[in-house]
């Protein structure tokens, strides 16, 4: 079956339902529904395009999806036992982790600590952002291990989430930066000396094991608890995926004589896809959103369904009304604060969607505290329409991504394990990303409305912390049974012992 999108909500009853808009309104809702509703037949085309870019990803000549290989190489069997630092550097928190896997099958203890990344440490000098790092690991070790002076360097996962070349498992040399850095001086080159450097100049107890992104950390750590795991997914801040490659079906690591058979997580770095504008739908919102990024022309998929973005998409179009002398939404009042660029994001976004009042009157009291707005009531309407459009088109989007991995590897039925607040916390994400799955993968209507899609999107395990901990410990297995392919940088042939659980 060919799908033909997202159905319109049905109107509210009450004052103020679509019927009841005023022309012009009513008239720039179906525009934003022409731009932003994608349907079936598009998803498929999209899809298909996904696949041949990651075929173009993994060979010798590459393509803008770096889809990178991560000296990942097997899944965990459930039996890893041993304890385990991970450190997760993400868009918004550091977080730190010490993570027991257990002697009991598939199961796990954590202990863990967040710290708040600051906005300036983002775009400021890269020795600041590493000792910032340091002084946070400092800080987790002296609460929960005491004197650091009196320890053995302690083994640890470090889960460093941006585009990363690897050579080896405990080696990362930053392609882009993505999520909103952009600190001179570290594209390009390996950012494992930059870290061990602030260690060491704050004495920290620490021995690197491996490198890991959060995407490959997701696969593995939902591997643990699922045996039918086959693709890791994370939709929150930005977007991406990871699964398992068979070496044979990597052209550009051919030169390694690696056995074919012989299993390569692969991070995808999805989020580049259609770099080059031919077929994803761009609106005029997503063409400035990427002329104002700090990366124009990169990150094109990204920039249309994660979390960074979406709620600017939506000022970007309640500003452009307001500013429309046609329409003259919020007529006479100052839009000062929504002028003001990623002042929502979004959670914002989530709120409308989730306001269950017929009247809205949670959306204009959101409106009211956090842009000193007053809508009226159909002017409510649209805020609710365009919310519902953007999260709709980002879900389906979202859904290509899994759907081309799915055909890439002949997987009729399997699970994904997706993390991320978009994910998690957006309403109706998951569900609208499983009515595109359906009309992608031509699935037959189920007999049961309860019964379970073949390919289905699951919430996932903690990829980054948890992740991070099993693939240093699964690269300290491997060490030991002396299969060395990609394991460590040459001046790190040292094992190094997980900590006593």
């Amino acid at each position: 079956m060919v799908g033909l999108g997202p159905k319109p909500p049905l109107p509210r009853k009450g004052t103020g339902t679509l019927d009841n808009l005023p022309k012009d309104l009513k008239k720039e809702i179906e525009h934003l529904e022409r731009l932003f509703t994608v349907d079936g037949a598009k998803l498929k085309e999209i899809t298909d395009h996904f696949v041949n870019e990651l075929e173009k990803g993994l060979s010798v000549q590459g393509g803008s999806i770096p889809m990178n290989p991560t000296w990942v190489m097997s899944f965990p069997d459930g039996n890893e036992t041993g304890t385990y630092l991970a450190l997760d550097m993400g868009g918004t928190n550091l977080r730190v982790c010490q993570v027991t896997l257990t002697e009991t099958k598939s199961e796990f203890d954590i202990i863990q600590s967040k710290y708040r990344m600051p906005e300036e440490l983002k775009t400021g000098d890269a020795e600041e952002l590493w000792e910032y790092i340091a002084d946070c690991l400092m800080q987790f070790i002296e609460t929960h291990h005491g004197d650091p002076t009196k320890l053995d360097k302690l083994p640890l996962g470090f889960t460093f989430s941006y585009p990363a070349t690897q050579n080896y498992i405990d080696e990362g040399i930053l392609q882009r930066w993505t999520k909103g850095f952009d600190i001179a001086g570290v594209e390009g080159h390996n950012v494992v000396p930059m870290f061990e450097a602030a260690l060491q100049r704050r004495g920290v107890p620490i021995k690197l094991t491996a490198l890991i992104n959060d995407t490959t950390g997701t696969l593995i750590a939902s591997a643990y608890t699922d045996p039918k795991m086959r693709i890791g997914c994370i939709f929150g801040t930005g977007c991406n995926a990871a699964y398992m490659e068979n070496c044979g079906s990597i052209p550009k690591l051919a030169h390694m004589n690696l056995p074919p058979d012989m299993p390569m997580a692969i991070n995808c770095e999805w989020g580049a896809f259609d770099n080059e504008h031919k077929v994803l739908p761009r609106t005029p919102y997503d063409v400035i959103i990427d002329k104002d990024s700090p990366r124009p022309g990169q990150q094109s998929f990204e920039k249309m369904v994660a979390g960074l973005y979406l709620g600017e998409i939506f000022r970007l179009v309640l500003v452009d009304l307001h500013d429309n002398q046609e329409i003259k939404i919020f007529a006479g009042q100052d839009i000062a604060k929504l002028r003001k660029a990623y002042s929502l994001d979004s959670s914002f976004l989530s709120a409308i969607e989730e306001d269950p009042f017929e009247n809205l009157s949670e959306t204009a009291d959101l409106f009211q505290s956090k842009l000193g707005l007053k809508p009226t009531a159909p002017e409510l309407e649209l805020i609710r329409r365009t919310a519902e459009l953007i999260g709709t088109r980002a879900a389906r989007l979202s859904a290509c991504g899994v759907a081309a991995i799915s055909k890439k590897k002949g997987y009729k039925e399997c699970h994904v394990g997706a993390d991320g607040s978009v994910f998690n916390k957006y309403p109706n994400f998951k569900a609208r990303g499983a009515q595109a799955l359906r009309e992608i993968l031509d699935w037959p209507e189920k007999a049961d409305p309860k019964e379970d899609d073949p390919i289905e999107i699951l919430a996932a395990e903690d990829g980054s912390g948890v992740g991070a901990a099993l693939i240093a410990a699964l690269t300290m297995q491997r060490i030991k049974q002396g299969n060395m392919h990609g394991i460590l940088h040459p001046e790190n042939f040292k094992t190094t012992e997980p900590l006593p659980a």
